[in-house]
């Protein structure tokens, strides 16, 4: 994996089992969706930015997004990690170390993230952060348009920037836990008149799940279906982050970070931003509700 200019070649971190998906994530690219380029950046923002606060970076650098079964590192030189994110065991040489806070790693060492035992995504910080070279402003990994540095794997050094000024780190940045029931806050529009009013309504009442066919694209959810009253094909237009998508089987699909900048399936409505963190740590099956706004 390339580096970044200013970096030194002889520290960084070795991948040595990738896990079933870890990316490098940041938070994002912003104000290039007009060039048809997708947002990227880590699904659970807050988690990232509690990571890099842990180990003294500032919100902008990049770390490491995992999913479901972690990540195992060996450090070249000695650093200073942090996990967040997905609650899960944490070893530095087959020593339990503390998830949520800031850990010293020797050089050498070998740092494990395990399965997580709640929620999907996790979150490593590397003090200094993982400086791959930026690609549109951003060192984030895109999954759908390909942008950003591939999806690990074993073998790859993965670089570290020059560790951050000294100074104070906080010992615990609370978070929430991973959601137990989903539930998503719905402003309606820009196409909700494509739906009967009584589907709008049941679209609040009605239980959904979290389907497994989920990634970082879209949260897609399994439930009664939302029927159309208008039919036939919408011109493609712009996709915002958080949109509601309705495809022709009914089933809504909430967009996640990597998501198209447009698309031709009506969007009934938008979740805010501030709810989509506990969408990306919602596992499969788990229970969700919409709850539509009313403007007033």
């Amino acid at each position: 994996m390339t580096r970044a200019p200013g970096t030194d070649p002889a520290n960084g971190l070795l991948v040595v089992r990738p896990g079933p998906l870890t990316t490098v994530q940041d938070l994002g690219r912003r104000g290039v969706a007009h060039l048809g380029v997708p947002r990227a950046g880590a699904l659970d923002e807050p988690a990232l930015r509690a990571a890099n606060r842990l180990v003294g970076n500032g919100p902008e650098a990049a770390g490491l997004e995992t999913t479901l079964g972690g990540v195992a590192l060996r450090a070249l030189g000695p650093v200073v990690v942090a996990v967040t994110g997905a609650p899960s065991p944490v070893r530095v040489d087959g020593r339990a170390a503390a998830w949520g806070a800031p850990v010293a790693v020797p050089a050498g060492a070998l740092v494990e993230v395990g399965a997580a035992t709640a929620g999907v995504r996790g979150y490593l910080a590397v003090a200094g952060g993982v400086a791959v070279p930026a690609v549109l402003g951003s060192r984030s990994a895109d999954l759908l348009s390909g942008l950003g540095p591939a999806p690990l794997a074993a073998g790859d050094r993965l670089p570290v920037g020059p560790p951050p000024t000294p100074g104070a780190r906080p010992d615990l940045v609370p978070l929430p836990a991973p959601p137990a029931e989903l539930v998503l806050r719905l402003r309606l529009g820009p196409r909700a008149d494509w739906f009967a009013p009584a589907a709008v309504t049941r679209l609040g009442c009605d239980g959904y799940r979290v389907a497994a066919a989920s990634n970082r694209i879209g949260l897609r959810t399994e439930g009664p279906a939302v029927a159309r009253v208008r039919t036939g094909e919408l011109p493609s237009e712009g996709m915002v982050l958080g949109a509601v998508q309705i495809p022709p089987d009914g089933q809504p699909v909430v967009f996640l970070a990597d998501h198209p900048t447009t698309g031709g399936y009506p969007v009934i409505g938008v979740v805010p931003t501030a709810d989509l963190a506990a969408a990306a740590q919602a596992r499969p099956g788990t229970p969700l509700r919409f709850a539509p706004l009313r403007e007033r």
